[in-house]
C-alpha cells in the first residue's frame, strides 16, 4: 500500500532523521506484542515529539497512502499495536507533556507517551492519583490506556479509563488536530462527546497526543486480606458483604490452581492452607482510621463462608499479598506462549462460566494449562491458555463462544485488536458495526490509521 520510501523522506523532513528509525534491530522490538503471539513487519518506526509532528506524519501518510500503527508501551494483549501488514509504527513515547496538577479541580493534562507510573508519581505530590491502576504501570502509557479504555485493578471503585478522561488532544485520520475539553470542564454538553469516542477506539479514528484526566485522592493507607472460599460460587455470594465496606477498592479472584502455579513460579509455599478452591484478594483503602475495623467487619459478615485468610496492613505485607495476584500473568508466561482471553460476564454468571471454561479448552487441547483470574467485582476474567500453537485459535474461540452464551463481552479491557475482529459483529450486531464503519470513514477517510484492528 502506497509509497513507503516517499513517506519516510517526508517524515525525515518533518520530524528529523534521528526520529525516523529503520534499524532492523530497533524496529524488531516494535513488531511483537507482550505475549509473543502477535508478530508483524514494519519498514520503520517514527517518533514524533509534538502534536504538530503527528499532524505532519498523518498528512504525509495520506499523501503517500501509507498506513500507520500508533504505539505506546506496547503492553496490549490482542495485537492492537502490532503492524500486521508492514504499516509504519508511530512510537508516541516522546509526547511526554506533564502539566502541573490542578489540586483544586483534581485534574491534570499529560502527553500520550507519559507512563502510568510517571503520572502517579507526579500526582502523588499533591496527594492525588489516577483512579486506574495496572500491573504494567511502568510501561503502559496514558495514550494507550485511553485508546483501549483500560480498566485494571480499581474499576470497582473508580471505573475504567473512560470515567477518568475529561478531554483529549488528537490528530484525526484527516490530519486535523482537535482539542476537546482540555480545560477539564466536568459539565460540557456542546455536541458529540469526542473524548468518549476516541477512548476505546484503538487508534483507528485518531492518534491521541494528550489527555486531560480526573484524579482521585490518593489513599493514605491500605489493608489487604487474601480470603479462601470453598467454591467460586461462594466467593461471588460474598460480594454484597464486601461492597458494604466504604473503602473497598479491589476484589480480585484467583483460583486454587492459580495459587499453586504462582507458588511454584515464586518458589514459595502457598499463602493459604489448605489451598482453597477460590480466593479473593480484598483491599480497602483510605484514611488509616477505621480501615482495620472495616476489614474485620467484612470478614465477620462473610462468616462461615471463609475457609482461611491472611491479612496485612504494612506496606511490605500488602505488597507481598498483592504479589499472589500480580504474578498470575508472569506465572502463565513462564510455562510458554500464552493465548489470552480478556472477557466479561455478568457477575452472577461467573461461577458457571468458570466451571465451563476448563472442559471447553480441554475438549480441543487436552494438554493445555488454563489459568483463570480477574476482577470479580466487575465480572472481568482473564483466561490464560498455555500449550496450543500460536496460530491455533480454537481454544480461545471456544472461550469466547462461552462468553456470548453467558451474555458477556469478548473484550473487557484490551480492546478487539486483531485477535477478536471476527467476533465484533457476533457481539454487537451488523447494524452497530455499520455505524462504526461510518464513523471510521468520516474521521479516517483514507483508512490509514490502524487498518488491521477492530473492524472486521
Amino acid at each position: 500500500m502506497g509509497d513507503a520510501a516517499a513517506f519516510l523522506e517526508a517524515a525525515r523532513d518533518a520530524i528529523g532523521g534521528a526520529h525516523v528509525i529503520t534499524d532492523p534491530d530497533i524496529v524488531a522490538g516494535h513488531v511483537v506484542d507482550w505475549t509473543g503471539r502477535w508478530r508483524g513487519t514494519s519498514a520503520a518506526v517514527v517518533r514524533p515529539g509534538s502534536p504538530d509532528d503527528v499532524v505532519a506524519l498523518v498528512l504525509a501518510a495520506r499523501r503517500h497512502l501509507v498506513a500507520l500503527v500508533p504505539q505506546g508501551g506496547n503492553t496490549g494483549l490482542v495485537g492492537g499495536s502490532v503492524p500486521s501488514a508492514g504499516e509504519v509504527v508511530v512510537d508516541l513515547r516522546r509526547l511526554s507533556r506533564l502539566d502541573p496538577v490542578d489540586p483544586i479541580a483534581q485534574q491534570v493534562t499529560v502527553g500520550a507517551g507519559v507512563t502510568l507510573e510517571v503520572l502517579q508519581s507526579h500526582a502523588r505530590r499533591d496527594g492525588l492519583a489516577l483512579g486506574v491502576d495496572l500491573s504494567a504501570r511502568g510501561t503502559a502509557t496514558i495514550g494507550g490506556m485511553t485508546a483501549t479504555n483500560a480498566g485494571g485493578l480499581h474499576v470497582l471503585r473508580h471505573g475504567s479509563m473512560r470515567a477518568q478522561v475529561l478531554g483529549v488532544e488528537a490528530v484525526l485520520g484527516t490530519g486535523a488536530l482537535i482539542r476537546s475539553n482540555l480545560a477539564g470542564l466536568v459539565k460540557d454538553n456542546t455536541g458529540y462527546d469526542l473524548p468518549g469516542l476516541l477512548c476505546g477506539s484503538e487508534g483507528t479514528l485518531g492518534i491521541i497526543t494528550a489527555v486531560r484526566v480526573r484524579l482521585v485522592p490518593r489513599p493514605e493507607h491500605r489493608v489487604v486480606a487474601l480470603v479462601g472460599f470453598a467454591s467460586v460460587a461462594a466467593a461471588v455470594a460474598g460480594l454484597p458483604a464486601l461492597r458494604a465496606a466504604p473503602g473497598l477498592r479491589a476484589a480480585e479472584l484467583v483460583l486454587g490452581d492459580g495459587l499453586l502455579l504462582v507458588a511454584a513460579f515464586l518458589d514459595r509455599p502457598a499463602p493459604l492452607e489448605p489451598v482453597p478452591e477460590a480466593a479473593l484478594l480484598v483491599e480497602v483503602a483510605g484514611d488509616a482510621r477505621g480501615l482495620s475495623d472495616q476489614m474485620a467487619q467484612v470478614l465477620d459478615r462473610l462468616g462461615n463462608a471463609v475457609q482461611s485468610s491472611a491479612g496485612a496492613e504494612d506496606p511490605v505485607g500488602v505488597a507481598r499479598l498483592w504479589r499472589w495476584r500480580d504474578a498470575c500473568p508472569e506465572a502463565a508466561a513462564a510455562l510458554g506462549l500464552v493465548h489470552k482471553a480478556d472477557v466479561t460476564v455478568p457477575v452472577p454468571a461467573v461461577a458457571a462460566f468458570v466451571a465451563a471454561v476448563g472442559p471447553a479448552v480441554a475438549a480441543l487441547a487436552p494438554a493445555a494449562t488454563t489459568l483463570v483470574y480477574g476482577h470479580l467485582g466487575d465480572g472481568n476474567l482473564h483466561v490464560n491458555i498455555v500449550g496450543p500453537e500460536a496460530d491455533d485459535e480454537g481454544p480461545v474461540d471456544a472461550v469466547l463462544g462461552l462468553v456470548l452464551a453467558h451474555e458477556g463481552s469478548v473484550s473487557a479491557e484490551h480492546g478487539i485488536g486483531a485477535a477478536k475482529r471476527k467476533w465484533l459483529v457476533r457481539q454487537r450486531g451488523a447494524a452497530t458495526v455499520d455505524a462504526m464503519r461510518a464513523i471510521k470513514a468520516a474521521l479516517d477517510p483514507s483508512g490509514i490509521l490502524n487498518p488491521g484492528v477492530l473492524l472486521p
